[in-house]
């Protein structure tokens, strides 16, 4: 008789499971960064919408893994607009999991790589300055 295979009833994770990743991600940041990101709301999506891969000139949506949508630090985000969308960080499910089909990396590990590079944005901050945030996270 054949034994059941450990990947039987195994399913990819969900958009539930990604908000969920990226929750944790957030949570495992040192808490005087988590502070200085209360205004950002998390959201995840399959794919970003055609119009962002346009803006961005991406040919594929599979080329973005998330996305910092709003009015970052460096651009004033502290002042009060009217009709103003809230801060976003969009994280895009199936782009992250193709890319991370092709590492060996656990996918939480890319998750939370994706949301601080985003969060980066926010704060204006250069790529070393986002790679040091990111291993003081870990």
């Amino acid at each position: 008789m054949e034994s059941a295979s450990p990947w039987t009833g195994r399913l990819s994770p969900s958009l539930a499971d990604f908000e969920r990743l990226g929750q944790e991600a957030f949570d495992g940041l040192p808490q005087e960064f988590r502070s200085l990101c209360s205004d950002i709301q998390i959201t995840v999506a399959d794919f970003a919408e055609k119009d962002v891969l346009k803006s961005l000139d991406l040919a594929s949506p599979f080329d973005l893994l998330g996305l910092f949508q709003g009015i970052g630090m460096a651009q004033g985000a502290t002042e009060i607009r009217t009709g103003q969308m809230p801060n976003r960080i969009w994280l895009y499910r199936r782009a992250i999991l193709e890319y991370w089909i092709e590492r060996e990396e656990s996918l939480d590990t890319i998750v939370r790589h994706v949301l601080i590079h985003e969060i980066g944005h926010h704060f204006g901050l250069s790529d070393d300055d986002m790679e040091a945030i990111e291993a003081e996270a870990d």
